[in-house]
């Protein structure tokens, strides 16, 4: 094995070793402190293995790592922020009683949410998306609240459909792979000419697209992100939706042009990055604010994929992957933001509001922050037609939304103006926030071949402030008309649709079943969860 192929290993062994030793009671207690180096060989593995590969011996069922630029891209960022989160998390969870169920939940979602960035093969691919998907469930109800379970039965409603189109696209996209290959790029090759290749695609669109929020899938996000706890939502947010992000990237013959299919992608997408706004407007908690700016940008990134699909551009993904990877830290430091806000007095509140400020308008597109470069460099696949007009019209949106949210952060202020935060808090928010502002112009200039004259050149400048100076105006208009607009509830279209409540109330109770009984062994609930996912790949290895 060499060096690479050993860290590869290690980005999903010692999560998931950590998780095996929360089989002791004892160590269960221990395993919240850990929580922040689980996903550091992950790091290591982003910046010193791109271009690795590792087939992983028979008794793990053979399985293929393998990481590759967009890949190593989303996993560095990615496991920054579970690093960061995990050191909030461990500060908040110090003397909880509950503090073992939670990391046991945590661990499980890290371990898939890191798998996803570098699984090769379909059986290890959707055995770790349905990690990162199920285990999410236990982060969304640990509250335990009435508002958590709902959440929860929405977004495990919705994680299972999503599963479901998966693996059938997965078993079509198999049988039509020559030579019984389980290689997702001897899958993607062999696709365009697969006699299935309508319903493959619509099949990962859906199941991917659930993941990533599109309209009308998105309304697990404002729930699920509501009801989590912070460190919780940040990693959800930032991280772990992003494995929708690398299966359209993995699993999209982006080398082929498909006219109509990304036509279609794109029209949702840009569906999808208005509609978060509109609604996102009318919420007054701010992480269900961010819930539905990530419903926005996922939108905008939708919109990219489908450009590039449409004219055969293959290096639309790699844009796409930098998109993301802004985003992965710049939400992940938003939701931060919120509680160390709470934890702030309001004398001391602008030391929280200037940094988060700066992150929540780098989404709009703020010179000479990393969104800049994502803007920037996403005009490439999405031209200058009505697609790329509407997508830089979006920035005006964001900056609305983003002002939006930083007036709602000010309502969370504590109630003693001379509180400070502590460092435990602070300390992880402020790193994340200092990583979204760095490490985008360090991949723009080393992965995509970009140079700071890109950003200080006229029209680019223009172009990246005229949509926020129309969003602060429309954010003036909504600050003086907004009270007369109706409040939304969080999940909006769900509370309208009952039938569809009803059948995410019918099967969440299994799960809540289930998470009864994980309150009295975390461990054995959660290796369910595993062989359940692990038996589904291997009905797909037996196509």
């Amino acid at each position: 094995m060499t060096g690479e192929g050993a860290l590869l290993a290690l980005t999903l062994a010692v999560p998931l070793a950590l998780l095996v030793s929360c089989l002791s009671p004892r160590q269960r207690q221990r395993a919240p402190a850990l929580l922040a180096l689980a996903p550091a060989p992950a790091l290591v593995a982003a910046i010193a293995c791109s271009g690795g590969m590792i087939v992983l011996p028979g008794a793990l069922l053979g399985l293929t790592l393998a990481l590759d630029a967009p890949g190593a891209m989303l996993l560095g960022v990615a496991a920054l922020l579970w690093i960061a989160a995990g050191l909030y998390a461990s500060a908040t969870l110090r003397g909880a009683a509950d503090a073992g169920r939670f990391a046991v939940w945590w661990l499980l979602t890290l371990t898939g949410s890191l798998g996803v960035f570098v699984a090769a093969d379909l059986v290890g691919f959707y055995l770790v998306f349905a990690m990162v998907s199920l285990a999410a469930y236990g982060l969304v109800v640990h509250d335990g609240t009435p508002r958590a379970r709902r959440a929860g039965s929405v977004y495990v409603a919705l994680a299972v459909l999503g599963e479901a189109f998966l693996l059938m696209g997965f078993v079509l996209l198999a049988q039509a792979t020559p030579g019984g290959s389980l290689l997702i790029r001897d899958g993607v090759a062999a696709l365009p000419n697969s006699p299935w290749r309508e319903a493959t695609l619509a099949l990962l669109m859906l199941g991917f697209g659930i993941k990533i929020g599109l309209i009308p899938f998105h309304v697990w996000m404002p729930l699920a992100y509501s009801a989590a706890p912070i460190p919780a939502a940040a990693v959800l947010s930032g991280a772990a939706v992003k494995a929708g992000v690398i299966g359209l990237i993995r699993f999209l013959p982006m080398q082929t042009a498909l006219p109509d299919w990304g036509a279609a992608l794109a029209a949702v997408g840009l569906a999808s990055a208005f509609y978060g706004v509109a609604i996102g407007i009318t919420q007054r908690n701010p992480k269900t604010v961010l819930a539905y700016s990530s419903i926005s940008q996922m939108g905008v990134l939708a919109a990219v994929f489908g450009a590039g699909l449409a004219t055969g551009d293959g290096g639309a993904a790699l844009i796409a992957a930098f998109y993301a990877a802004h985003h992965v830290l710049v939400k992940g430091g938003l939701f931060l933001a919120v509680g160390v806000m709470t934890a702030t007095g309001r004398r001391c509140a602008w030391q929280v509001l200037l940094p988060a400020a700066i992150l929540a308008l780098s989404l709009a597109g703020l010179p000479f922050t990393g969104g800049a470069l994502a803007k920037l460099a996403i005009k490439t696949p999405l031209g200058s037609g009505l697609v790329g007009f509407l997508a830089t019209l979006s920035a005006a949106g964001t900056t609305l939304l983003m002002l939006h949210y930083l007036r709602r952060l000010m309502t969370s202020v504590a109630m003693d103006d001379s509180r400070v935060a502590p460092a435990t808090l602070a300390l992880p928010w402020l790193v994340t926030a200092a990583a979204a502002v760095l490490a985008p112009w360090l991949l723009y200039v080393t992965v995509l071949g970009g140079g700071i004259a890109d950003v200080l050149d006229l029209s680019a400048l223009a172009s990246a402030v005229w949509p926020i100076l129309l969003g602060a105006v429309l954010a003036a208009a909504l600050w003086r008309w907004g009270d007369r607009m109706p409040g939304l509830p969080a999940g909006d279209v769900v509370v309208a649709a009952r039938p569809v409540a009803g059948l995410a109330r019918a099967i969440a109770e299994g799960f809540e079943v289930a998470d009864v009984s994980l309150r009295r062994w975390p461990v054995a609930g959660l290796l369910l969860l595993i062989l359940a996912a692990g038996l589904g790949a291997a009905l797909l290895a037996g196509h």
